[in-house]
């Protein structure tokens, strides 16, 4: 029964609770690592930042959207369960099949390879390459040992994380304080415009997509939220408004701090900013307090991940044994394979492609996701839960909706354009998934 359906549940799950997860769980990777490949077709200051404003704007939409699908269908799994339940299995398993790969497996080794690239920058004697490889493993043998294990490092990496966050913006304020000269950078140049609306700026935008991922996050757990009717969908909107003000924020410093030639095609831009603002040795101790605030980010999603594995092995037979937990409730076979598809990414991909490849079919998902919301809404007699009614309505309606899907397919069709190669990739991603389904759901041949 779903959860919201049990009339005595105790909701546990206040707000500041919703707001704690959609900002944890947003700010990791992206913001640290996007400006130098975005520097590399852009060149406007204020192109970077209407860009950074402009992926605010699309996943607030999206979460908007998200507030009342949440509210529809109250139950796990994320897009693995609604696209289910709005279309067709097929999609649902396809969604479950790229939340696998693109959903966790990408950003895990992401993160990891950020997290090599700053710790060498604040320690140089330390393998770049190797360390990603150790730490993964470190941190998912440390997840199958018991979920009291796994709360205390989320909670300790996730402190550091967000101390970080205040140390910078306090030394980046003070620095425009000190040379308001160097916020002209931040201001329109002729060609700004033209640079915006070129084919250039959908590949910086899904980096900046890529950075603000996981604005949906309160929706999985919308059935145990006190007053849920309003408290999900304004931990959303407030969450996804933070998130926005911090990015536009960082990465006006990031550009104000450092010349933008030290910062093209690089990984650990906010090191180059910090060295910049307090020099060399400071530059260094950012950058090793960075790697630990990345480590939040790996830790979440390598605990989270199994568990969307799991659910595709409760469903489908085939898979049945990724279900399989230990006495501690961990699911360790599905934690082994997404260890085994996050080395395999760490060896064989750069940091480039893996996140244009594993964006693309993400951001297909969520397009389906959000357009559900108009499927349902056009369905005004169609209730996917028996007693279910929305307890939460997208305000404005249908724009969100509407201007997430659009300005998500623009972005795809951008990046399609310059970098055709990536986006077959990301498109093959979501095509085996859908070739498989057919031989994943065939019934056994009866025995004679």
């Amino acid at each position: 029964m779903p959860p919201s359906n049990h009339p005595n549940k105790i909701r546990h799950i206040s707000l500041l609770t919703c707001l704690s997860l959609v900002t944890a769980t947003m700010v990791g990777t992206g913001v640290y690592t996007s400006l130098g490949f975005q520097l590399q077709d852009l060149h406007s200051g204020f192109t970077i930042l209407c860009l950074w404003a402009l992926g605010g704007l699309i996943s607030l939409c999206g979460a908007l959207s998200y507030a009342e699908l949440a509210s529809r269908i109250p139950r796990s799994g994320g897009e693995y369960t609604y696209l289910t339940e709005i279309y067709h299995p097929a999609l649902g398993f396809m969604a479950g099949f790229v939340s696998l790969i693109a959903g966790f497996a990408a950003p895990i080794a992401l993160s990891a390879m950020a997290f090599g690239t700053y710790l060498h920058a604040a320690w140089p004697s330390c393998p770049m390459n190797a360390v990603p490889i150790a730490t993964v493993i470190l941190i998912s043998f440390i997840h199958l040992q018991s979920l009291q294990t796994s709360s205390l490092m989320q909670n300790v990496t996730t402190g550091v994380k967000f101390l970080l966050l205040a140390t910078f913006l306090v030394l980046g304020m003070w620095s425009a304080a000190s040379h308001p000269q160097k916020v002209a950078l931040l201001l329109p140049l002729r060609g700004s415009l033209s640079e915006l609306l070129h084919p250039s700026s959908g590949v910086a935008l899904l980096f900046v997509l890529y950075a603000y991922s996981g604005w949906n996050a309160t929706t999985y757990l919308a059935g145990d939220v006190q007053g849920s009717k309003t408290t999900v969908g304004l931990s959303l909107v407030l969450g996804t408004l933070i998130v926005t003000l911090l990015y536009v924020l960082l990465n006006a410093i990031f550009l104000t701090a450092a010349p933008a030639d030290e910062m093209i095609g690089i990984l650990n831009v906010a090191s180059v900013a910090a060295s910049h603002l307090i020099g060399p040795i400071g530059g260094a101790l950012m950058s090793g307090l960075i790697a630990m605030g990345l480590l939040a980010s790996m830790s979440a999603m390598i605990w989270a991940g199994p568990r969307v594995t799991q659910k595709i092995g409760e469903d489908h037979l085939m898979f049945r044994k990724l279900a399989l937990t230990s006495k501690n409730g961990i699911p360790r076979r599905a934690s082994l394979l997404q260890l085994a598809l996050v080395l395999g990414l760490l060896w064989t991909g750069s940091f480039e492609s893996i996140l244009i490849c594993s964006q693309i079919p993400l951001l297909v998902c969520l397009i389906l996701g959000t357009s559900g919301v108009l499927v349902l809404r056009s369905k005004a007699s169609h209730t996917l839960s028996a007693g279910t009614q929305p307890t939460f309505r997208c305000p404005l309606y249908p724009l969100p909706p509407a201007l997430f899907i659009l300005c998500s397919l623009a972005g795809l069709v951008y990046a399609a354009m310059s970098k055709p190669f990536f986006a077959i990739a990301g498109f093959i991603i979501l095509a085996i998934p859908l070739a498989l389904y057919p031989w994943v759901t065939r019934k056994p041949a009866r025995r004679p």
